[in-house]
């Protein structure tokens, strides 16, 4: 039965049964008869149906429910199962993070840099490994939520707040050979909430900052439904870093899930999600044209869901869906006239198979079709498509695994694109395990790239190859975990803008203010370090490091806003009376604000503190202290950063 945060444990296994307990140690005894041949874990179950009310473990006779991961193979398997690089961050994780802000939270996966035009809600670009913010490929729900309209078909994570999300799996490297276009740094599904009763909170804090969110659903036999919401104001702050009136930012977000057990081996289920946000901007003024101060705004509506079946066999797991994203930008000036705008829209069928085909051997496998289009001022109006089909073998064997796959796309526009993937892991000692994968990522161009008023219809597919080793012992966030993990990534065919400025020929016909072209290739490598540990009763240390050295091969300079080096350290207690204490302290080194490496970005150091205390079993107060020390940094040149922030909240739960 569908199942939610608070609820009975449901094992991501398979669909309802006729009782709530019969299906749970059925579900349970199934869970341990493929621990050791692992078959597909629907990702909905994976990202939506907390296991425990606090997230952690369960424990059946000495049986501990493993960390599920999704974004490995598309379906769902354990972390320990995959040689592939894998962060798992879930609800309790980010309760205890607390606010609004992505940013503060995905800052803890190892490899991961951010920069971000302003405060909340301005434009915020990811970089994994070193990869340019458009090669990450987001889902929520498992469904794609980039842009099309964007000039480089990426995510903004402005745009995404906490209070609708349950869980973060973060992988870390190439993987078109599961997800396609788009995978090339590595890939992040997020998942929405799902409560059953109810559970909200509300906080106020620095800048008039309200933050609210709730979340709540009904289950009975065969059935869940829930939905989530969240509201978000602020007055900020000025965004250019030379001006003085406070940009604003205010967002709304509505969600919902309904999962319904038709058989006890057919499931069906619908996500639908809806965001409107208005962010107050700064631009480039007359008569100096230089960043500053002004009233422009811009606002953002997104609507994205999907409707699916999932199917469980024997031997057979199937998950079919049919999902759409939409995004439409208005850019409005001073007057309230609207100076841009834009509208990217995609629709997608999906099929994903495993087959446990021969004792350890299972056969993985999939296809999909996506349509794309895009309106923009000053463009004409695109579309495209793009088919893909792939294969994966495994072969799990007591603490060794191994997967091996294919996969061909085929694009309306540029043509046929391959790629290869396979991965290795080996458990060993009492909690030790080495592990490493292969992958090759690809971007399609965008449309904007393709088709716009500077398009260039030659275009070929981004293209990178990805190669990590670890060694690992036991999983983030439980007793002591170590990991190391050296990594690297070889680009080609990046896709860049060239000016056209006094050329009238080649590429440069017909486009005399410029077009794209597949230009330099590009470098990344380096190493990810992270350890947790249990000091003592109730107190736990944690952090990561990373060396990230990312270059452009043909210039051999540093790519842009790409620090080197990057740390983030946080600390955790909770007292016998239930006080919880809690510390996060953010090391970035320097970096370039320009490919030229002519505009240097300062490092910084990042301090924050929080508290929380339970009044009851159902309500908890929780504040906390962003920037300590007030530090003055920019993670993209002229523009500001947060400086010192209070905030006040309280949660209930019921």
């Amino acid at each position: 039965m569908a199942n939610a945060e608070g609820a009975i444990p449901h094992l991501p296994v398979m669909g309802g049964i006729s009782s709530m307990m019969g299906g749970f140690v059925r579900k349970y005894l199934l869970f341990l008869s493929v621990s050791l041949f692992p078959s597909a874990v629907q990702a909905q179950d994976a990202t939506t149906r907390e296991a425990t009310p606090d997230d952690t473990e369960i424990v059946i006779a000495d049986y501990r429910e493993p960390t599920i991961t999704v974004t490995a193979n598309g379906l769902g398997t354990a972390i320990v199962t995959t040689g592939q690089a894998v962060t798992i961050v879930d609800r309790e994780e980010i309760d205890s993070i607390q606010g609004a802000d992505p940013a503060r939270l995905l800052r803890r996966t190892p490899g991961l840099s951010l920069s971000r035009n302003g405060g909340v809600g301005g434009f915020t670009g990811v970089n994994l490994r070193g990869a340019n913010s458009e090669q990450l490929l987001v889902l929520v729900d498992g469904v794609r939520v980039a842009d099309p309209a964007a000039p480089g078909g990426g995510f903004d994570f402005g745009n995404l707040l906490l209070g609708t999300a349950s869980k973060f799996d973060i992988l870390r490297g190439s993987n078109s050979t599961i997800w396609g276009s788009d995978a090339i740094g590595g890939v992040i599904d997020i998942s929405t909430r799902g409560e059953t009763g109810f559970a909200g909170n509300v906080e106020y804090g620095s800048r008039d900052t309200l933050f609210t969110s709730a979340a709540g659903g009904v289950s009975g036999e065969g059935y869940y439904a829930g939905l989530t919401g969240s509201w978000y104001r602020t007055d900020g702050f000025s965004t250019a870093a030379s001006g003085t009136e406070r940009d604003g930012f205010e967002q709304l977000a509505l969600g919902g899930q309904l999962f319904v057990d038709v058989t006890s081996n057919l499931e069906l289920f619908a996500h639908a999600n809806w965001s409107e946000g208005d962010l107050d901007l700064d631009g480039f003024p007359p008569p100096t044209f230089a960043f500053a101060d002004t009233l422009d705004t811009q606002e953002t509506r997104r609507h994205w869901g999907d409707v699916g079946f999932a199917w469980y066999g024997n031997d057979l797991t199937l998950r079919g869906s049919y999902s759409l994203s939409d995004t439409a930008r208005d850019n409005l000036d001073a007057t309230g006239s609207t100076s841009f705008a834009s509208d990217g829209h995609s629709e997608r069928v999906s099929l994903r198979g495993e087959y446990r085909a021969i004792g350890p051997v299972t056969v993985a496998f999939g296809a999909d079709k996506e349509w794309t289009d895009y309106s923009a001022s000053f463009s004409p109006d695109g579309e495209a498509d793009i088919f893909g089909a792939y294969v994966q073998l495994g072969f799990v064997m007591g603490r060794f695994a191994a997967h091996v796959g294919s996969r061909v796309d085929d694009h309306s526009l540029f043509g046929s694109n391959a790629s290869y993937g396979a991965d290795i892991s080996y458990g060993f000692g009492s909690d030790w395990r080495v592990r490493a994968s292969l992958g090759e990522g690809f971007k399609a161009p965008t449309l904007f790239q393709l088709l716009s008023n500077f398009g260039n219809t030659a275009l070929q597919p981004e293209e990178s190859t990805s190669f990590d080793l670890g060694v690992e012992k036991g999983e983030r966030g439980r007793g002591t975990h170590l990991a190391l993990t050296a990594f690297r990534r070889d680009s080609e065919d990046l896709i860049g803008f060239v000016s056209c400025f006094g050329v009238t020929g080649g590429i440069c016909t017909n486009r005399p203010f410029g077009t794209y072209d597949n230009t330099a290739p590009a470098r990344a490598q380096g190493i990810e370090a992270e350890a947790g540990f249990a000091i003592a009763e109730g107190l736990r240390l944690s952090g990561v490091y990373s060396y990230v050295d990312a270059e452009d091969r043909t210039t051999g300079l540093q790519l842009a806003r790409r620090a080197k080096h990057l740390a983030t350290l946080f600390a955790d207690y909770e007292a016998p009376f239930g006080l919880k204490l809690g510390a996060d302290l953010r090391l970035v080194g320097a970096s370039f604000d320009n490919a030229a490496n002519t505009t240097r970005l300062d490092g910084y150091e990042v301090f924050d503190l929080r508290a929380a205390m339970p009044l009851s079993e159902a309500v908890e107060i929780y504040g906390r202290v962003e920037n300590v020390f007030d530090s003055d940094y920019q993670s993209v040149a002229g523009y500001n950063s947060p400086g010192r922030g209070a905030f006040l909240g309280v949660r209930a739960r019921m």
